[in-house]
């Protein structure tokens, strides 16, 4: 998948809040399911500033979605090395196949 490709859609936008209180904004470039669980892969808005044409690595950012005690939604870092391993490589099958 090149930078073209991502442009021309429209993705949404998701506003994430870190520990500090501060909000951070992302884009939604995909979403999936591994065994019980979602993930979603988000592309830091500020990514797009300033790109670079030649560069054909965008940094992406890949969370998995949990729930809080009232049903609310929470996007959760990948703690387990074996977990992370299994989401980096459907990510990078769904890359290769452009299945996004």
């Amino acid at each position: 998948m090149d930078n073209e490709e991502l442009f021309d859609e429209e993705l949404p936008v998701l506003v994430l809040v870190d520990e500090d209180g501060e909000e951070h904004e992302f884009e939604l470039l995909a979403e999936f399911e591994l065994e019980t669980n979602t993930y979603r892969v988000l592309i830091p808005l500020f990514s797009f500033e300033g790109e670079n044409e030649d560069d054909e690595e965008l940094e992406v950012v890949i969370l998995k979605l949990v729930y809080d005690d009232d049903g609310n939604e929470f996007l959760s870092d990948i703690e387990d090395d074996e977990e992370w391993e299994k989401v980096a490589d459907v990510w990078q099958e769904l890359v290769e196949n452009e299945d996004l």
